[in-house]
């Protein structure tokens, strides 16, 4: 056989049944050997890796791949620590631009902010003759200025949604949750240009990284959309050679709409044409339907069984009726969906395992993986709920270090030890995903699965039980066949197998034995092709 090229001088992690090995032989961007049977192998170039780690391509299962993207041209507040930093930030931008232009930033997280929510009159001092926006780090809130939240119906707050008030009552400038829609008709949809080279940009970083596939957590609709075109987005970057990872992308609900059928027909809602789960191909393709069941810890509106702490009427709530989320998961689920569904506090997760629960009886369905996004409240008839009816949790390893002090803050400490846990969904023989919901947080892979092993806030205080923690193995199993198991790609990418995917991930050292710390991405190969290698392997 004479193949492409033969990868050597190596230790390479396969993931598979061949353990560790020193080399890989690629053909037509399929892995064909390893180690010794790559020896004597005829091939058109032989690649020394100079004694590098290598491992599957590393795969985030839930992240906002054009949010991101877009993100890199916005004011970054993450490293705001007062709501005087971020007036300043803010002013210093507007400074920049003309008069009546919008000034948008992202990334504020109000647990770490001296003086909680920017307001919108702090914001009107910064800017007062700009469109000001700040996007909450978790995505679920933002703030906005007197002349933006001036042109908002304020009466039609949607359900699952509210308004900050300040002392006397008059809304604060905080949106939150659904009422973010208000803002639509002000910004959206996105032009099609923009979302492609946010699309080019992000993707760009991933391969940096080390990541060679993506699941794209919501795209055509809802507050989390950019465009109703965005799949078209999405084909566009492809077509210009943009789109620098495999990707998944996960349809937001309100996308789908009633489609005309037969009446024997059970695809009654979806996308034109009756598409859905697994259209595509080995480069893009159309994953999951993403559902909101909730909002999140920090921002204090997950639906919880218990009040947050020191809000003794406050256990957050659903963003949408608990009978139309499950209508809705029924129908979809009927229609051959898999389905993600968004569910953080522990009674949104009760609901959400209820709801598949009934969708199964009515429509058997083996292998469906649905699943719940970010599952951060479990305890343990949950887990074993989820294990029962074959549901895959998609928890975020990275929320431990950046958001997990105001987490523990919002929950108090005898609810932690349920929160984000990982051992405990693989000790029920769960399959466990990594990701990173990026841009919520960093989302570099090793920074993710070094807080998998290690499990402390940024204050260096461990979050929850030491038992929660993995092993380095297990954290970048979760990474890369864990992820690809999310997205049925399992047969195709996640392990350095004969006959998969030739996806990997070049490192300065081996993180297993030396620790993720230590690791630098040196090379990231798609295909057998190493489209990012600054040292010219």
């Amino acid at each position: 056989m004479r193949v492409d090229t033969v990868f050597h001088n190596a230790r390479v992690r396969t993931g598979g049944a061949a353990g560790v090995t020193d080399a890989l032989a690629v053909l037509d961007g399929r892995i064909v050997a390893l180690g010794q049977d790559c020896a004597d192998l005829s091939a058109r170039q032989r690649i020394d890796l100079g004694g590098s780690t290598v491992t599957p391509g590393f795969h985030d299962a839930h992240n906002h791949l054009s949010w991101y993207g877009m993100s890199l041209d916005e004011v970054p507040l993450n490293d705001c620590r007062s709501t005087q930093e971020v007036y300043a930030a803010i002013a210093g931008r507007a400074a920049e631009q003309p008069a009546g232009t919008w000034v948008i930033g992202s990334g504020y997280d109000q647990t770490k902010l001296a003086g909680g929510h920017p307001t919108r009159t702090g914001l009107d001092r910064a800017a007062p003759d700009h469109h000001v926006w700040l996007k909450h780090t978790s995505g679920h809130m933002c703030v906005v200025n007197s002349l933006v939240l001036g042109k908002l119906d304020l009466s039609t707050v949607p359900e699952g949604g509210d308004l900050g008030r300040d002392q006397h009552g008059d809304p604060s400038g905080l949106l939150r949750e659904q009422a973010q829609l208000l803002l639509r008709p002000l910004v959206y949809p996105t032009p099609l240009d923009v979302v492609e080279r946010a699309i080019d940009r992000a993707t760009r970083q991933y391969l940096a990284e080390g990541i060679t596939s993506v699941q794209e957590a919501g795209v055509g609709g809802g507050w989390i959309g950019r465009t109703p075109l965005e799949i078209a987005a999405y084909q566009r970057a492809r077509a210009a050679g943009k789109l620098h990872v495999r990707t998944t992308l996960m349809v937001i609900s309100d996308a789908l709409h009633e489609l005309d059928r037969h009446p024997s027909d059970q695809v009654s809602l979806g996308l034109d044409l009756g598409l859905h789960s697994g259209f595509g191909d080995d480069h893009l393709r159309i994953g999951p339907v993403k559902i909101f069941a909730d909002g999140s810890l920090v921002g204090r509106t997950a639906a919880m069984h218990e009040p947050f702490a020191g809000e003794p009427d406050n256990r957050g709530y659903f963003q949408l009726p608990e009978a139309d989320l499950r209508e809705l998961i029924d129908r979809l689920h009927a229609a051959g969906w898999q389905i993600a569904t968004h569910a953080i506090g522990d009674r949104a997760i009760a609901e959400v395992l209820d709801a598949y629960a009934a969708a199964l009886r009515r429509n058997p369905r083996p292998d469906h993986r649905h699943r719940i996004e970010h599952c951060a409240i479990a305890g343990p008839a949950e887990i074993a709920r989820i294990a029962e009816l074959g549901v895959i949790p998609v928890p975020q390893g990275r929320f431990l270090s950046e958001l997990g002090d105001g987490m523990a803050s919002a929950l108090g400490d005898h609810r932690i030890d349920w929160c984000y846990r990982q051992r405990s969904f693989l000790d029920a023989g769960i399959p466990l995903p990594g990701s990173s919901d990026r841009p919520v947080v960093n989302g570099n892979p090793l920074l993710g699965m070094a807080d998998m092993v290690h499990r402390h806030t940024s204050s260096g205080v461990p979050f929850g039980p030491e038992s929660e923690r993995l092993t380095p193995e297990q954290a970048l199993r979760a990474y890369t066949w864990g992820s690809a198991y999310a997205a049925f790609r399992e047969h195709r990418v996640g392990t350095l197998t004969p006959g998969k995917l030739a996806d990997f991930a070049v490192l300065s050292a081996d993180p297993v034995t030396e620790g993720f710390a230590a690791a630098e991405v040196r090379a990231t190969a798609l295909d057998g092709t190493l489209t990012h290698n600054p040292e010219g392997f």
